[in-house]
């Protein structure tokens, strides 16, 4: 079944969803370097730091959580607290080294502010 069956909702999902199965072909993380995946909506953002050989979340972080919530910022700034958040969970776990996997999303906005700050707080990729 093609990708454009599976998901009808619109060009713009399609094209997201073309852009994450053509990343993934070529990403996966493995137990020296986990793959970072970032899950965005449009108004929530979870970061997973996965491990594709064992199937494992090994860290997560998300504007979902309950001291995310109670913040009274933008989604951007929320966005870059996740990033240090999934950092420093990570980097308790012994994990300094990741594989940057953007969901299919354009690499601008909230997903760029992630990125900035997991690697402000000790992230490698």
């Amino acid at each position: 079944m093609s990708i454009a069956k599976k998901i009808v909702k619109g060009s713009t999902q399609i094209a997201r969803a073309r852009r994450h199965f053509r990343v993934r072909k070529r990403i996966s993380g493995t137990t020296e370097r986990p793959r970072l995946v970032v899950t965005r909506s449009a108004r929530h953002l979870v970061a997973q730091i996965v491990d594709d050989s064992k199937g494992h979340t090994l860290a997560s972080a998300s504007t979902m959580e309950k001291d995310l919530r109670a913040q009274s910022a933008d989604k951007t700034k929320k966005a870059r607290t996740v990033g240090q958040l999934v950092a420093d969970r990570a980097k308790a776990k012994g994990i300094t080294q990741v594989v940057f996997d953007r969901g299919g999303n354009r690499y601008t906005g909230r997903v760029a502010a992630l990125a900035d700050g997991a690697r402000e707080n000790g992230l490698d990729f």
